[in-house]
């Protein structure tokens, strides 16, 4: 049994059911509600993410191997790849994904740390 408070969940994200696609915004109460929306979502996704790291710091036997330079390129190339398929801006992407990248090490670090005192 689900509570009614709260945002519904539909494959581990937040919905809204006020939110209309970018395209049918007809007021920017639409847009703020779209954009609030999302950011939720995205909540929901860094949360998984940050999972992952935790994940990550148990697997991991050596506190050196948390930081991996190859990886994060690798996964900021993809990232700014992604955003020029999709017609957005691959700079701001690939600032936000350095930004990104450095949390979740730092994250994987202190999580290692934690697991191991």
């Amino acid at each position: 049994m689900g509570s009614t408070i709260g945002p519904r969940r539909a494959n581990g994200l937040a919905m809204s059911q006020e939110r209309k696609v970018p395209l049918e915004c007809e007021s920017m109460a639409d847009v703020r509600a779209g954009v609030d929306a999302t950011d939720r979502e995205l909540i929901v996704l860094l949360a998984r993410r940050f999972g992952y790291m935790r994940a990550a710091a148990r697997i991991k036997q050596e506190r050196g191997a948390v930081r991996d330079e190859a990886r994060k390129a690798a996964v900021i190339k993809a990232a700014q790849d992604e955003a020029t398929a999709l017609g957005i801006p691959a700079d701001v992407v690939a600032d936000i994904w350095e930004r990104l990248v450095e949390g979740s090490i730092a994250f994987e670090l202190a999580e290692w740390d934690r697991l191991r005192d």
